[in-house]
């Protein structure tokens, strides 16, 4: 298993895939009353605008992905990789194609608490779910349909969803999915009962969550045999020589047990994953595999595409990889990111998949980059990219020549060099001058404009578009250019002014540099070795070091896989957690070893270190 690195984005032209579609039609016996009594009854998913949909609360944003990573599991042959992706989940399923995935399961916030909610306590988690409590429960709903809604579009017609509340919201998310899905396309309402939970004296143990599966049509995938139960030991002792009044045929007859077992029920009897567990890595609300096994198993088959937009711990990908289903995995936290990528790669490593390893799958992140990793993409990638962001359309060079790369609306777009240490100069804003004055608008008189999109413009850069634009008031044709530094507020205002009243979009086309990685160590004797990581420094504005990953194995070859145990660590309690930054490993024997440390701040930022360690 190797890993890749990879800077050029390889997204395809932008298409526009979320296309509005009509809500579901309603059985006449589900009809509500306009009113009852005084009070209107909703006939629509709250938060649907008839003109708008749900983009009236969250307008669309259009950003391409940033591929951070590319994790080779062992698989020779050609395919498209699974994804893993970072970055607010509705933006992010806007862009999947309609009709493209077989199977949802999301796990998403229950309605019972923000702190209880906010697991990994990056920028981007905590800003999601103040948005999420904005307005009480209409407001959660309304976020959560908004969402919904786009699950509905990216489903194939024989495609099923299930969602996973608990009873502080179930009851009225029942009602939102009726609206969504229609009421007609409800198929089970799933308890998943489970031991092990606190209890309170003064009420009945609360031991169960609740899964609503919808589908799209009357029919959906639902493979029977692959989940049926064992029979009860009564069972089969009753029904070992007959089971009388059976009739078949007309006749009275005998009928056998089903040698594969028991039709499966509504009721899944599943144990939460112990904190002894070996697939247990330190996620708090961490969903057993036997669970997604069941619903992976009954819902889609081999080759089959699942998407989890909550993926929290990974077990949503872990089980779809590990069955042979292609998978779809999201998370608005980059830490849940990196601690799932680190599970995927575990699961290939340790499961023996020697026979039918699984596909690559992308370390992807939407809405907040990585400077660096732009800075070393080729020329033309990131000019791609950059005009992709800025919401421009990319131009062959043949057709306005190579100063112009772009345009927006009716306005030319110049974009510079990849580098972070690179400048627009007078020549370029020159050249790019002369480019417009050869356009077929210029010469129509429809255009005096266009703007330079550049990291940083150096001091004879500035001057001559000032020169430019002391002309216009003396010479009728003069151009106008505009400079604009990416990363600036110029070159986000299309996106910071499309915040709502259910969110703000500030966040969104940010660039980030990663922490600088100072690691000591200390040899303890005895093979075991003392590494902190407590003077590593943070770059990012307002940040702070949130995770701590290490490797004790590391190869360049393979790249970073993190030792198990030492992915996911906090001290601490409660509120006052914070990421374990000094820990020690005992080697399994003495000599040279490479170790490597990776870290993550809150906003985003990620870097690895790595050098050589005598252990004595």
């Amino acid at each position: 298993m190797t890993t890749q690195q990879f800077a050029a984005n390889d997204d395809p032209e932008p298409q526009d895939t979320a296309i509005p579609e009509s809500l579901p039609q309603q059985e006449e016996f589900y009809r509500a009353p306009a009113r009852f009594g005084s009070i209107p009854v909703e006939v629509e998913p709250k938060g649907w605008d008839r003109r708008e949909g749900f983009r009236k609360h969250y307008p669309r944003i259009d950003l391409p992905t940033q591929i951070i990573e590319r994790v080779h599991l062992g698989n020779e042959e050609p395919h498209e990789p699974n994804r893993l992706i970072w970055g607010d989940n509705l933006h992010v399923m806007r862009q999947i194609p309609s009709n493209s995935v077989d199977l949802i399961y999301i796990d998403p916030p229950f309605f019972s608490g923000r702190q209880y909610n906010v697991i990994w306590g990056d920028n981007n988690e905590l800003r999601s779910f103040g948005d999420i409590w904005e307005g009480g429960m209409d407001g959660y709903l309304i976020w959560l349909n908004a969402r919904l809604y786009e699950m509905k579009r990216i489903l194939k017609t024989a495609g099923s969803i299930y969602v996973h509340c608990d009873w502080h919201a179930s009851h009225y998310i029942k009602v939102e999915m009726d609206k969504v899905f229609g009421y007609a396309n409800f198929i089970n309402e799933i308890i998943w009962y489970y031991t092990g939970a606190a209890a309170k004296r003064d009420r009945f143990a609360r031991k169960h969550d609740i899964l609503f599966l919808y589908g799209l049509s009357n029919k959906w995938t639902f493979n029977v045999d692959e989940v049926r139960t064992e029979y009860a030991e009564a069972t089969r002792e009753r029904f070992s020589h007959y089971i009388g009044n059976v009739r078949e045929g007309g006749d009275f007859g005998v009928q056998q047990l089903n040698p594969k077992g028991k039709h499966p029920d509504d009721v899944f009897t599943v144990s939460i994953v112990a904190p002894s567990a070996k697939e247990r890595i330190g996620y708090p609300t961490q969903k057993p595999e036997a669970l997604l096994e069941r619903i992976i198993k009954a819902s889609s088959n081999e080759g089959d595409t699942v998407a989890d937009f909550f993926v929290g711990g990974g077990t949503t990908a872990a089980v779809a990889q590990r069955l042979g289903r292609r998978w779809i995995a999201c998370d608005q936290s980059r830490v849940a990111v990196a601690v799932v990528a680190e599970r995927l790669k575990q699961q290939a490593l340790t499961q023996g998949m020697a026979d039918t390893p699984p596909p690559d799958f992308t370390v992807e992140q939407w809405g907040i980059y990585e400077a660096a990793r732009l800075s070393a993409m080729p020329t033309d990638d990131f000019r791609y990219f950059v005009l992709r962001s800025y919401g421009a359309t990319r131009i062959g060079q043949a057709e306005d020549g190579p100063h112009i790369h772009g345009w927006r609306n009716r306005f030319p777009i110049w974009v510079g060099d990849a580098p972070l240490d690179s400048q627009a100069t007078a020549e370029d804003v020159s050249d790019f001058a002369n480019a417009i004055r050869q356009t077929p608008e210029y010469q129509q008189a429809n255009l005096r404009d266009g703007i330079m999109l550049a990291w940083g413009f150096g001091p004879d850069a500035v001057a001559a578009a000032q020169q430019l634009r002391e002309q216009e008031g003396v010479d009728v044709n003069f151009v106008r250019i505009g400079q604009v530094r990416i990363g600036d507020g110029g070159f986000r205002e299309h996106i910071v002014g499309r915040s709502t009243d259910k969110a703000d979009y500030s966040e969104f086309l940010t660039f980030i540099q990663p922490p600088v990685v100072d690691v000591g160590y200390r040899a303890l004797g005895g093979q075991a070795v003392t590494f902190d990581a407590g003077d590593t420094a943070v770059v990012n504005p307002g940040a702070e070091i949130i995770n701590v990953q290490w490797d004790f194995r590391y190869d360049e070859i393979i790249g970073f896989s993190a030792t198990p145990g030492y992915s996911f660590q906090r001290e601490g309690s409660g509120k006052n957690k914070k990421p374990v930054l000094r820990v020690t490993h005992k080697f399994p024997q003495t000599g040279q070893f490479t170790v490597a440390c990776r870290v993550q701040d809150s906003r985003g930022g990620e870097a690895l270190w790595s050098g050589k360690v005598d252990v004595k």
